[in-house]
């Protein structure tokens, strides 16, 4: 166990992307542990980091598989002592219409991952966070708020992910923390070209392009720790997400039109 300085942060999906980022500010004022399954990568970011004065711990780790995520936080726990704050960053996502998918084990394979997978990580490290007073941060999306066409089993996953924490807020009180975080378009994250497609694979190099309201990732990023450190339950990026509730709500009918056209500006 090395010594102890600072709190500690789990960063599942690190290798890549918004976890990647994080991981990179996180290790600024924090210990940060790094999970995903590319262990590669894991390395490359951990000695990039310790090399630049800050102290991290890749673990190789399967999200999907619960002793996998077990054997994680022991590793963690282990080393560091304790667990502060777990981030829920894994997540793959979809671009096909429901009515076009031809293997619906795609359902299966974003499932697993984006809900199962983090409700895998949370029933892991759950005693370390409450011992602690922890904090728990979904990585999650503004499909979470509501439906979005091409995005079905992703969407679903997200609401339930939502469900999830809800809950946990209730049943756990002020034994723990939580905050979601709502994204928008996200600029560098190579989201889209990851999504799996009609047939359950890989879109691979994707031919569409940013929205012209995406958001660059180091500023996605650098938002996100302010509402971490600010202890926000949501955090909406951008900020007019927060609007989609309100406007489900009592705009229901313009909503389904708005998304529908943004969704159709994005095909095109």
């Amino acid at each position: 166990m090395v010594a102890i300085k600072g709190p500690t942060y789990i960063i599942s999906g690190a290798s890549s992307g918004i976890g990647k980022s994080l991981s990179r500010k996180f290790a600024q004022f924090a210990n940060v542990v790094l999970a995903s399954r590319d262990i590669e990568k894991l390395i490359q970011l951990s000695n990039e980091i310790n090399n630049n004065g800050g102290s991290s711990l890749p673990i190789q780790t399967d999200i999907t598989n619960l002793d996998s995520c077990t054997n994680m936080i022991s590793e963690a726990v282990n080393h560091y002592g304790k667990i502060d704050t777990l981030v829920l960053n894994a997540g793959i996502s979809m671009w096909a219409r429901f009515d076009q998918i031809n293997d619906i084990s795609l359902f299966n394979k974003i499932n697993d991952v984006n809900y199962q997978g983090s409700v895998n990580c949370v029933y892991a490290a759950l005693n370390q966070l409450v011992e602690n007073k922890g904090h728990i941060v979904a990585i999650t999306t503004a499909q979470a708020l509501i439906g979005f066409p091409n995005a079905s089993a992703y969407s679903a996953s997200k609401h339930a992910l939502d469900g999830f924490l809800e809950t946990l807020r209730m049943e756990l009180g002020s034994n723990i923390r939580i905050s979601n975080v709502y994204l928008g378009w996200i600029k560098g994250t190579n989201l889209r070209a990851n999504a799996l497609g009609p047939n359950g694979k890989k879109i691979g190099s994707s031919h569409y392009k940013h929205s012209k309201r995406a958001i660059d990732i180091d500023v996605c990023t650098s938002k996100i720790i302010q509402g971490i450190k600010k202890n926000k339950k949501s955090i909406y990026i951008p900020s007019f997400l927060k609007f989609i509730p309100f406007a489900k709500l009592f705009f229901r009918k313009w909503l389904f039109r708005k998304i529908t056209k943004v969704t159709n500006q994005e095909e095109s």
